[in-house]
């Protein structure tokens, strides 16, 4: 689906649906009250929005505690920047709305909430977060920065990021970007100790799992990978695993070499040509291997498993 698609199907919903979930645009009211001064706005983020606002304040823009009587004011004062301001506009221009978006993550949370056991469904908002976090979670509530979503030939992108950064800066990224963040704060892997195998076992469920609530976007497409990429993926497949093996990397805990498969920057580790985060999307393999072996296996027990070297055996996965 490209960008215009993603953005278009908003329209095409009825208003009239019943809404089981929200999602709060935060960004327009943030926009309303910075540019606009309106003082509605700044009601809301002051009572309604409180919860939020703080988040924005204290962990996404680092502006000190939240407890200080001129939150507003700095909030206002830090995003009159130009470049700010220009960036709030063309968040406003490029996700005028966004019905399509919020019913596919509607759907997917029910989804989430059937296949998992005592799983909570987050408050979840839309924000301009000066490009800092794409994704934010707290215990309640889950932020989507649009501002990092502009497609990866946004022109301030340009001035910030290099070209491999912004491969996973398109609107199609959030949809997958939200499930896979939440997962991870809801389950969450101590990397202390822990091998390359357990980590990409790790990566791969989450994947996995996110898969199989958006049936219609492949993992290649949620790792931003081209069609080069998977390719390349598939061809290098037998021999990618093979050269893990020789070189024993599977049961390394060195955190080097564990970034190196699994952060989204090149190292060329096995293969200049190799696409980033490639442990991560070996860890998918293992872990579709794993699952049509082992098809009476639910989604709770999938998370909850921490044995990667029986994984591994029951997954019989064996590339060729």
């Amino acid at each position: 689906m490209s960008s215009c698609d993603f953005i278009a199907k908003s329209s095409n919903n009825s208003s009239d649906d019943k809404k089981d979930f929200m999602l709060i645009r935060y960004d327009r009211l943030l926009k309303e009250y910075i540019q606009f001064n309106s003082l509605s706005a700044l009601q809301k983020i002051n009572s309604t929005y409180l919860p939020i606002t703080q988040v924005l304040f204290e962990e996404v823009l680092a502006l000190g505690s939240f407890t200080d009587d001129s939150v507003s004011y700095k909030l206002k004062s830090y995003y009159s920047d130009p470049t700010l301001l220009q960036l709030m506009n063309d968040v406003s221009n490029k996700f005028p709305e966004l019905t399509y978006f919020e019913k596919k993550l509607e759907r997917g949370f029910k989804v989430l909430e059937k296949n998992i056991e005592n799983f909570r469904v987050p408050q979840v908002y839309t924000q301009v977060s000066a490009l800092n976090e794409s994704i934010i979670v707290t215990d309640t509530l889950l932020g989507i920065s649009l501002d990092k979503y502009m497609g990866q030939k946004y022109p301030l992108y340009q001035r910030f990021y290099y070209d491999y950064q912004t491969q996973l800066m398109n609107p199609e990224q959030m949809l997958s970007d939200c499930f896979i963040f939440y997962l991870i704060s809801e389950y969450p892997l101590s990397l202390y100790g822990r091998t390359l195998l357990d980590v990409m076992i790790y990566y791969g469920k989450i994947y996995y799992i996110v898969s199989e609530v958006l049936k219609d976007t492949p993992i290649e497409d949620m790792l931003g990978y081209s069609q080069d990429e998977l390719k390349w993926c598939k061809d290098n497949k037998a021999f990618l695993w093979t050269f893990m093996l020789k070189n024993n990397q599977l049961h390394s805990t060195d955190p080097m070499l564990i970034r190196e498969y699994i952060r989204p920057i090149p190292t060329g580790i096995y293969h200049d040509e190799s696409p980033l985060l490639l442990g991560i999307w070996m860890g998918t393999q293992l872990v579709k291997e794993y699952m049509s072996n082992n098809k009476d296996t639910t989604w709770t027990e999938l998370l909850e498993f921490d044995n990667s070297g029986y994984f591994l055996e029951e997954s019989r996965f064996h590339p060729e």
